[in-house]
């Protein structure tokens, strides 16, 4: 499948949360969740080097729509509703259409 659709996202966690956030994240690569759904080709979870409650969320999926429609999951709900409470200040988005590139984990 390939990416036609992405975003990164930061997120800075509440102090000494960042590890909680992280956890919760990777929920989102369980089968069920999100990122395992066969439309999100790229999820991957990065820590910042300097302050690790600075979290990074890189997404690519097959289509906007796609991405769209499973997050409005109750699976994909119930993480972001757990996720909130851990944050400092409002995530930073920015999208982009994937040109090419490569993602093996």
């Amino acid at each position: 499948m390939i990416a036609n659709y992405g975003f990164s996202a930061t997120l800075t966690a509440r102090p000494g949360t960042g590890d909680r956030l992280v956890d919760l994240l990777l929920t989102g690569l369980n089968e069920g969740s999100p990122g395992a759904s066969k439309q999100c080709v790229v999820y991957l979870v990065s820590r910042s080097a300097s302050d690790p409650d600075v979290v990074h969320v890189t997404e690519g999926w097959t289509s906007e729509d796609d991405h769209h429609r499973i997050f409005a999951s109750e699976t994909a709900k119930a993480i972001v509703a757990q996720i909130d409470p851990l944050l400092a200040k409002e995530p930073e988005y920015t999208d982009y259409v994937p040109v090419r590139g490569k993602a093996a984990f």
